[in-house]
């Protein structure tokens, strides 16, 4: 069945079309935004996508309008789409109290505990409805799409990816919370999200999930040393102690004199897009 699509705005963008979009999501239950870029390559035919999964307080605008991606998408001929980083409006007591969770921070996981389970369901959303949404109504190659993201998105990134390989071919992230299970951030949404069993947080932590068997190709991160979330919430020296200790591959890149912000993924996202183009074209 075709999802009916609002759109909401076009833009002409590096001979390309940018666009933003609404519909009523039968996932969430409710209405989610999301935004694509089709690069002028989709013109003539179908062409790889890469899912960007923006980190807390985002939306579906955030990476489109800081990142400066579309220049290099529209070389490379990569389709990127990027989606709201939570359901919105749920009706769910305190959802907007704070920043680090709730509404703009959903973690990208299915919410297992009420009342959150009702409609923070994002995993679903992204692996089915929105993947599929992109698939059948825009001009991409299903057998050739990858997936990054920053922060909370390359938490989002790391897991969908090692739990979704038959749909993600290619797998980064910008500075992620790489062990959410061993920082505040991750400690506080998956307490309210899946409950206390401690247990099924694994399904949902990057370290963990190498931990226990997970394995992609290839893995590639960003991470800046000026970072100030760095030490307490993104740990990445503990997924890279566990993909050492699994033969995970792994590039890990530090960069002194960088901090979280999108100063940071703009200057390495042309670096990013040319490791998923080449990841996706050699599937081809």
């Amino acid at each position: 069945m075709t999802e009916l699509l609002e759109i909401r705005n076009l833009h002409s963008c590096f001979s390309g079309i940018q666009g933003f979009y609404q519909h009523d999501s039968s996932v969430i239950g409710l209405p989610m935004r999301f935004s694509v870029y089709q690069p002028p390559q989709a013109q003539q035919h179908s062409v790889p996508v890469l899912f960007f999964l923006a980190g807390l307080t985002c939306t579906e605008e955030t990476f489109m309008i800081k990142a400066g991606a579309q220049r290099y998408a529209a070389d490379y001929g990569l389709m990127l789409v990027t989606m709201d980083t939570s359901p919105r409006e749920t009706g769910i007591p305190g959802e907007s109290d704070n920043w680090d969770f709730g509404s703009g921070a959903g973690f990208y996981l299915d919410a297992t505990a009420p009342p959150w389970s009702n409609h923070y369901l994002m995993e679903s959303y992204i692996t089915q409805e929105l993947y599929e949404i992109i698939v059948n109504q825009f001009p991409a190659d299903k057998h050739r799409i990858g997936i990054t993201g920053h922060s909370m998105g390359g938490h989002g990134a790391l897991t969908l990816g090692l739990r979704h390989t038959e749909k993600f071919r290619s797998v980064s992230a910008f500075a992620p919370v790489s062990a959410p299970i061993q920082c505040p951030w991750g400690q506080k949404a998956f307490t309210h999200f899946l409950g206390k069993n401690q247990d099924y947080w694994r399904n949902h932590d990057a370290t963990a999930l190498i931990k226990d068997g997970h394995h992609i190709s290839d893995m590639f991160i960003d991470q800046g040393l000026n970072d100030p979330f760095l030490s307490e919430q993104l740990r990445p020296d503990q997924l890279e102690n566990a993909c050492h200790n699994a033969g995970q591959k792994l590039t890990l890149r530090y960069h002194p004199g960088y901090d979280h912000s999108y100063y940071f993924i703009s200057t390495f996202i042309d670096d990013h897009l040319k490791y998923h183009r080449d990841i996706l074209n050699d599937s081809f």
